[in-house]
């Protein structure tokens, strides 16, 4: 074996075609520089129209109160509490592939990162609204913030891991952002190169901060997504944990458990994995991308899934052991008689089918590499993720401690469901506008790897490995002299 070969050949390569600096510009800048095709169109109006009936939604819980909610005096949370934490989890996987993969050195993340730190900003995004909304008054929300006030004893309540959900989401929010924009800054200034006309001269030009392509400029950006990418890595760790003290710290039956902060970790990183899937998947066909986001970069996120999907239900079955070894009526009347039975039956079943069964038929190497499996099972994981926040909130709520107050069905009124649908509006316009505008995969990374797993690249190392020392110094090192 050769020792100049350092890419294994079993290995896949990260970006197939005989591409080279060029051809990786041209694929990747010529949907922003072109007319959009007609399916993007199609599906910026079908997010569009979501989002106008979100905000109508907004607009008449704001006008009548949350009234407008079929929430109870036992179901105070109800689906905008479940739909919050939904979107928080979908956050993660951005963060996880771009910091932690970029730490581990793992190349297949190039192909995939650009996408999937996008997802995290719109989701986070979306995430936000829901405790913002919820509290009814919307006018009066910094109340949650520590500030300076003459308003009397009136602070934030420290002991509440409510108040802590709003430092770790918007720390969260903010080094995602960083972290996601600093990566743009030497694509934008591609852009910037490639512009035909003066407004989008000017637009990528104050966009890229006068990026240069300098040897210092090179240097600072790397040790930045260095710097950013070992805060974000303990954030993916911190901001489910915390979310999930909401649940832990409280005394319901199903909730108050210290598994809670291990589950919803893996729970999140498994829900996000399967949004980001959805998005790749429609974007490599509709943008033409498939030569960068290769089956083998979707073979490895579904071995992320089916990991993930394998711990969450480890969690599940957990959970069912110790409301059985405690003890505890309270717990054992919350997963046997409210969970696995009751009127939410089909809730819980269809939760543990979407991601405990289903995610296990990625055994079969076949189906990881089926894109249209794929993608089922990227919708059919986020469907049993969602119905796991509902069957936690939900069915701990409706029977708690005083059987005078148990509630009766809940069901979720068309406004609560509008405002769920407005902020999946909010989030495919946000990512259609991205993917029309900026680069969906990072130029420059791809650049990186090409020299070790580019085609082109790999067959001319082999037809160098093939020279004699004097014929690669005759033909290389003598040239570059100039003799």
């Amino acid at each position: 074996m050769s020792l100049l070969k350092y890419e294994s050949t079993l290995r896949e390569p990260l970006v197939d075609g005989d591409k080279d600096y060029h051809q990786v510009s041209e694929d990747i800048c010529r949907p922003i520089e072109v007319k959009p095709r007609k399916s993007w169109y199609v599906g910026l109006s079908i997010a569009v129209l979501l989002l106008l009936f979100g905000v109508y939604s907004i607009y008449r819980d704001v006008t009548y109160g949350i009234g407008q909610w079929n929430l109870n005096r036992t179901i105070g949370w109800g689906w905008d509490i479940t739909n919050f934490v939904w979107w928080v989890g979908i956050g993660h996987a951005g963060t996880l592939i771009s910091a932690i993969l970029l730490l581990f050195r793992q190349g297949w993340r190039t192909g995939v990162n650009r996408a999937a730190e996008a997802m995290t900003i719109f989701a986070v995004m979306c995430a936000g609204q829901f405790p913002i909304w919820h509290m009814g008054r919307v006018w009066i929300a910094f109340f949650v913030m520590p500030y300076p006030n003459t308003r009397g004893p009136v602070w934030p309540n420290f002991n509440s891991p409510l108040l802590w959900d709003v430092f770790a989401i918007s720390t969260y929010f903010t080094v995602s952002l960083l972290f996601w924009y600093s990566g743009l800054l030497p694509d934008l200034a591609t852009l910037r190169d490639r512009a035909k006309t003066k407004f989008r001269k000017s637009f990528y030009g104050i966009a890229s901060f006068g990026w240069s392509g300098s040897t210092k400029h090179w240097q600072r950006f790397e040790a930045l997504a260095l710097v950013l990418a070992g805060l974000s890595a303990p954030l993916v760790l911190s901001v489910h944990t915390i979310v999930s003290m909401d649940f832990a710290t409280s005394v319901i039956p199903g909730w108050h458990t210290q598994i809670f902060p291990p589950y919803f970790v893996a729970g999140a990183i498994f829900s996000g994995f399967a949004m980001v899937q959805t998005l790749l998947v429609i974007t490599r066909k509709v943008l033409g991308l498939e030569d960068y986001i290769t089956i083998g970069h979707i073979e490895a996120m579904n071995k992320v899934i089916v990991m993930t999907g394998s711990i969450v239900g480890c969690a599940y079955l957990t959970e069912l052991f110790i409301a059985w070894y405690s003890g505890n009526p309270y717990e054992y009347a919350a997963f046997y008689k409210y969970r696995i039975a009751g009127p939410y039956v089909w809730a819980y079943w269809t939760m543990m089918t979407c991601n405990v069964i289903s995610p296990q038929l990625f055994w079969s190497a076949k189906l990881r590499r089926n894109i249209q499996f794929t993608f089922i099972m990227s919708v059919v994981v986020n469907i049993g993720m969602w119905f796991e926040r509902f069957v936690i909130i939900v069915t701990s709520l409706y029977r708690d401690y005083l059987p005078s107050s148990w509630s009766t069905f809940y069901r979720p009124t068309i406004w609560e469901v509008g405002f769920f649908m407005g902020t999946i509006g909010l989030f495919f316009t946000c990512y259609f506008l991205f993917a029309k505008y900026f680069p969906v995969i990072a130029v420059a990374e791809i650049k990186a790897v090409l020299k070790t797993s580019g085609e082109n690249y790999k067959r001319g190392m082999e037809k160098l490995e093939q020279e004699s020392v004097d014929e690669f110094i005759h033909n290389n090192v003598s040239h570059e002299h100039g003799h």
